[in-house]
C-alpha cells in the first residue's frame, strides 16, 4: 500500500475524493483524463493510487527538470521512504533508484528517448503525463507515442493524461480509440485565494524587442514590499526570466530573498523548495505555475509575463518573446498562493486588462523549432506525423523547415525515413543541429572539445560571460560560475556517453587547431546558415550566409572579428538586422568547410540600368566571396537577361518610331474587330511573347544603344498571321481615298473606330460613310472647317448633309469666302482648292 491514509499531512488533497473513480475509469477503459487545478494533489497523490491498483511501475512524465525532482521527493515523503528505494526519477544526466521502482517520475523528453529505444515498456503498468495543458512539445509527442504503443503493441498499458483547465475536449478524444477517454474532474482548491488588481500608476509597456521597462521591476518590487506589509507567509513572485529575477532581487535588497529557475544547481533548487522558518520571498519564472509546491507560500506577486520560444521560419532564427501571460497561467499562478492556507494575489495589471488576455497560451507545436519533433518522429517511422493522433497538427511552414534540414544534415532520406546517422543523432539526444556538429565535430576538433563546446551550446551555458563563446568556454573551464560549471560538465560527460559507441571519437585535423577556432568549426558545423562576414574593416555589423544581417553590441570584444560563426541570434520586429548574442571567431577556409553546402559558383548575366552586367560570382550562401567579369558569356543567357530588363523596364526602353506606332494602333484594331487570328498587341501580350516578334534582335543586344537601333516596325510585323496579313491593307487601311482625289491618312486608336479628319469641302457628294473591317466598322468623319479645325463629327453623311451642314454653312461662308459653300453640297464637286482672288 503507496497511497498514505487521509489522516497523514499532505494526504488529504480535494484529488483524494476522485481517485476511486479515476482508478475504475482506467481498468474499465486503460485510458483517462484527469482534471484537477493546481495545488490540489493531482501529481502526488494519483501515482500512488494507480500503483496501488496496478502490478509493475507507474511512470510519471513532467514537463520539466524542476518539477520532477520536486514530485519525486513529494511522493517519496508521503510514503515515508527515502528517494530511490520504492520513488525514484530521472532525467538527462540525472538518476535515483533502480530495477523494483514502483513509481519513477520522469522528463517527458526523457521518456520518449526510452519509447524509441524500446516502445513496449516492459515491466511499465501505466504512464502518467502530468500538465497536459501547458501543451509542451515533449508531452504533445509523448501522448501520441503512448496512444500509438497502445493501439498496437500494448493494449494493457494504461495512459492517464491530468490538466489543471477543463478545456479537455481534444485531450479526450485523442486517448480514445473510438470512443474518448473519460473524464475525471476534482473540485477546487481547499483554499481560496483573493485577488488585489495592483497596476503601475502610468502604463508601462514592454521596450522594442520585448525588453521589459525596468519601471516595472521597480513597481513589483514595491509590490512585494506592499504585501509583506499587509500579509503573513512567504511571497511568490513571478517575472518572465532570469534577467528580471535579478532585478527585483537588487530592487529587494536586504529582505530574505531566493531566486528559482530552471538553470539553477541543484542545491540553489533545493533550498528555495525547502521549508524555511524564515519568511522568505521566492523570485521565480512561469517554472513554478504548475507541478511545484513551494511550501510556506501564502502570497504571489504577479508581473503578468511569460517568454515563450519564437521561430522565424524565413530567416532561421530562435528567440524567446516576453509577452502576456493567458488568463489560464494568471490563475495557476495565483492558486500557488492556496495551496496550504487562504492566499492572496497582487496582479500588476488591471481587471480592465485581465479581460483582453488571450485564455490560453499558444500550444509550442504553433510557434517553436520543429526540427528535434520532427526527427523524433522520423525515428518513430511517422514522417510529419503520419498515421499519429496529435492534439495539433504542426504548422506547415515550421514541418517544411524542419524536414529541409533534416534532409540537410542526412538525417532523413528525401522521402523523410531516418537515416542511420540520423539515428545516431536520436541517441545523442540534443537537437539536430548540435547532433550534427558533434558527428562532424569530433574529427575535426576531437572528442573531448567537441563534447564541451556542445554541452556550452546546448543550454547556452554561461551566457553571463557575454557573447563571446571562446571567453565561455574558458570561463567554464576555470569554475567561475560553480552552478553554470556543474551542469555544463555533465551534460559533457553525458554527451560523451551518448556517443560512445557511435563514430570516430578522434580524427585528423585535431592537432594544431586553436581552442577559440575550434569552437568557430562545431559553432559552424551547427549552424552553416550563421556563418557571417564583417560588411566593412571597422564594423559591427555583418552579412550571415543565410541572408539576413547581424549586429554585434557595439562594446563586443568579438566587434573587429572578419568572420563569425553564430549561434544565437534573434530579430526584434521591425528591425533588418538580428542582434548577435554569442559567436566565436572563424576564417574563411574555415567557413568553406564547415559550410561547403552552400558553397556555389554561378554565371550571373543581368540587365542592370540599361546595359548588361556578366559577372561569375562565387558565394557562400548569401556571402559573395568572388567577383570577376564573365569574358565570353552564353548568348542564351544574355537573351534571357536583356528579356528580363525589357520586361522590368517596360516597351518605353525600345525607340517606338511613328511608323511603329501607327503598325501598332493597325494590329490592335484588327485584333479588336476581327479576333483571331490577328494577335493582342498590348504591352503584357507584347511582354509575354517578346521571342516571338523580337527574337533575332535580342541577340545582338548589350544595352539601351543596342535596343534604340532595333526596328520595332518591322519586328511587329513578324506578328502579323498569314495569310490573312495579304489583306492588312484592306482590312485597316493606312489611307483613304476621298472624293477630291486626296489619300488622307487613317488615325487608330486601338479597339476605337479610326478617325478620318479631312476638310469638308473634299467630301462634297459622299453620302456614303466609309467603313473598314471588311466593311464592319464605321469610319468617324472628323469634318474640318479651312481652319483646320472640325466642324462636325459624324458617322454617318446622309444625315450631316440634311440636318448639320446647313446650320454650318451658314456659320462660315461669310468668313471663308474664297471656299466655296453650295447650297446643294451632293451635286457639287469635292474640291481642296479654294477660289482664286478677285
Amino acid at each position: 500500500m503507496l497511497l498514505p491514509e487521509p489522516s497523514v499531512r499532505g494526504a488529504d488533497l480535494p484529488v483524494r475524493a476522485v481517485l476511486p473513480a479515476t482508478v475504475d475509469a482506467v481498468r474499465s477503459r486503460g485510458t483517462a483524463v484527469l482534471v484537477a487545478p493546481p495545488g490540489s494533489g493531482k501529481t502526488s497523490l494519483l501515482p500512488l493510487a494507480l500503483a496501488d491498483a496496478f502490478e509493475g511501475t507507474i511512470v510519471v512524465a513532467e514537463p520539466r527538470r524542476m518539477a520532477t525532482r520536486a514530485a519525486a521527493a513529494r511522493l517519496a515523503t508521503l510514503v515515508g521512504e527515502p528517494l530511490g528505494q520504492r520513488i525514484g526519477y530521472a532525467m538527462r544526466g540525472e538518476r535515483s533508484g533502480g530495477k523494483g521502482l514502483r513509481v519513477e517520475v520522469v522528463t517527458t523528453g526523457l521518456l520518449v528517448r526510452r519509447l524509441q529505444r524500446d516502445p513496449e515498456l516492459p515491466g511499465v503498468a501505466a504512464i502518467v503525463i502530468d500538465e497536459c495543458h501547458e501543451r509542451h512539445l515533449d508531452a504533445d509527442l509523448l501522448l501520441a507515442l503512448c496512444v500509438d504503443v497502445r493501439a498496437n503493441l500494448r493494449e494493457d498499458l494504461a495512459i492517464v493524461a491530468t490538466s489543471a483547465t477543463a478545456d479537455t475536449v481534444r485531450l479526450s478524444r485523442a486517448l480514445g480509440a473510438d470512443v474518448p477517454a473519460p473524464v475525471v474532474t476534482a473540485s477546487a482548491a481547499l483554499f481560496s485565494v483573493a485577488v488585489e488588481w495592483a497596476p503601475p500608476p502610468v502604463p508601462v509597456p514592454l521596450l522594442p524587442g520585448g525588453r521589459v521597462d525596468p519601471r516595472l521591476l521597480d513597481h513589483v518590487a514595491a509590490v512585494v514590499r506592499r504585501a509583506l506589509a499587509e500579509n503573513e507567509g512567504d511571497i511568490l513572485v513571478f517575472v518572465p526570466g532570469e534577467g528580471e529575477i535579478s532585478g527585483v532581487t537588487r530592487r529587494l535588497a536586504g529582505e530574505n530573498v531566493l531566486p528559482l529557475f530552471g538553470r539553477q544547481s541543484r542545491a540553489e533548487q533545493d533550498r528555495a523548495l525547502a521549508p524555511s522558518a524564515t519568511r522568505r520571498i521566492v523570485v521565480t519564472t512561469s517554472v513554478a505555475e504548475s507541478s511545484l509546491t513551494v511550501p510556506g507560500v501564502r502570497v504571489v506577486v504577479d508581473a503578468g509575463l511569460a517568454r515563450e520560444p519564437r521561430t522565424d521560419q524565413s530567416r532561421g532564427l530562435g528567440s524567446l518573446v516576453t509577452c502576456r501571460v493567458s488568463k489560464s497561467s494568471a490563475d495557476q499562478r495565483a492558486g500557488r498562493a492556496g495551496r496550504e492556507a487562504p492566499g492572496r494575489v497582487y496582479r500588476c495589471w488591471s481587471a480592465t486588462d485581465h479581460a483582453r488576455l488571450d485564455d490560453h497560451a499558444a500550444p509550442e507545436i504553433a510557434i517553436a523549432d520543429l526540427a528535434g519533433f520532427a526527427l523524433d518522429l522520423a525515428a518513430w517511422g511517422a514522417p510529419a506525423g503520419a498515421g499519429l493522433t496529435l492534439l495539433d497538427a504542426p504548422p506547415a511552414p515550421a514541418m517544411t523547415a524542419a524536414t529541409e534540414l533534416l534532409r540537410r544534415i542526412d538525417a532523413t532520406d528525401d522521402d523523410g525515413r531516418i537515416t542511420e546517422r540520423g539515428r545516431r543523432m536520436t541517441a545523442i539526444g540534443a537537437h539536430p543541429r548540435l547532433a550534427r556538429a558533434l558527428l562532424d565535430g569530433t574529427p575535426r576538433v576531437g572528442a573531448d572539445r567537441a563534447h564541451e563546446i556542445v554541452a556550452m551550446l546546448s543550454d547556452d551555458s554561461g551566457r553571463s560571460f557575454g557573447d563571446d563563446l571562446p571567453a565561455r568556454w574558458r570561463a567554464l573551464r576555470r569554475g567561475e560560475d560553480r552552478g553554470a560549471t556543474a551542469r555544463w560538465r555533465e551534460e559533457a560527460k553525458r554527451l560523451g556517453r551518448g556517443t560512445a559507441s557511435g563514430g570516430p571519437q578522434t580524427g585528423r585535423g585535431t592537432r594544431g587547431v586553436p581552442d577559440d577556432l575550434a569552437v568557430g568549426i562545431v559553432v559552424g558545423l551547427a549552424y552553416p546558415d550563421r556563418i557571417a562576414r564583417a560588411r566593412g574593416t571597422d564594423s559591427a555589423t555583418y552579412q550571415m550566409s543565410g541572408g539576413t544581417g547581424a549586429a554585434l553590441d557595439p562594446q563586443s570584444p568579438l566587434r573587429t572579428t572578419p568572420w563569425l560563426a553564430i549561434a544565437v541570434a534573434d530579430r526584434a520586429p521591425g528591425r533588418a538586422d538580428a542582434r548577435i548574442r554569442s559567436a566565436a571567431p572563424i576564417d574563411e577556409p574555415t567557413a568553406r568547410d564547415v559550410a561547403g553546402d552552400l558553397l556555389s559558383t554561378t554565371d550571373q548575366i543581368r540587365w542592370d540600368d540599361g546595359r548588361i552586367v556578366t559577372r561569375r560570382v562565387e558565394a557562400l550562401g548569401a556571402i559573395v566571396l568572388g567577383d570577376v567579369p564573365l569574358a565570353k558569356p552564353d548568348p542564351l543567357l544574355v537573351q534571357a537577361a536583356v528579356r528580363d530588363g525589357i520586361r522590368r523596364s517596360g516597351l518605353s526602353v525600345l525607340r517606338w518610331s511613328e511608323a511603329a506606332l501607327a503598325l501598332r494602333e493597325r494590329l490592335a484594331f484588327c485584333h479588336a474587330h476581327l479576333g483571331s487570328p490577328w494577335p493582342a498587341v498590348d504591352d503584357e501580350a507584347l511582354l509575354a511573347d517578346l521571342d516571338g516578334w523580337l527574337g533575332t534582335e535580342l541577340a545582338s543586344v548589350r544595352g539601351t544603344r543596342d535596343l534604340a537601333r532595333i526596328d520595332v516596325a518591322s519586328a511587329l510585323r513578324r506578328l502579323m498571321p498569314w495569310p490573312a496579313a495579304a489583306r492588312f491593307g484592306e482590312l485597316a487601311p493606312e489611307r483613304l481615298r476621298v472624293p477630291s482625289g486626296s489619300e488622307v491618312r487613317l488615325a487608330y486608336d486601338g479597339v476605337e473606330p479610326p478617325v478620318l479628319a479631312v476638310k469638308l469641302q473634299e467630301v462634297f457628294g459622299w453620302t456614303a460613310t466609309p467603313a473598314v473591317a471588311d466593311g464592319r466598322v464605321p469610319v468617324v468623319l472628323h469634318l474640318l472647317s479651312p481652319a483646320q479645325r472640325p466642324v462636325a463629327i459624324t458617322s454617318d453623311l446622309a444625315s450631316f448633309w440634311k440636318q448639320g451642314y446647313p446650320q454650318v454653312r451658314a456659320d462660315l461662308r461669310a468668313r471663308y469666302p474664297r471656299h466655296p459653300w453650295p447650297e446643294d453640297p451632293l451635286t457639287a464637286v469635292p474640291t481642296k482648292r479654294v477660289k482664286p482672288r478677285q
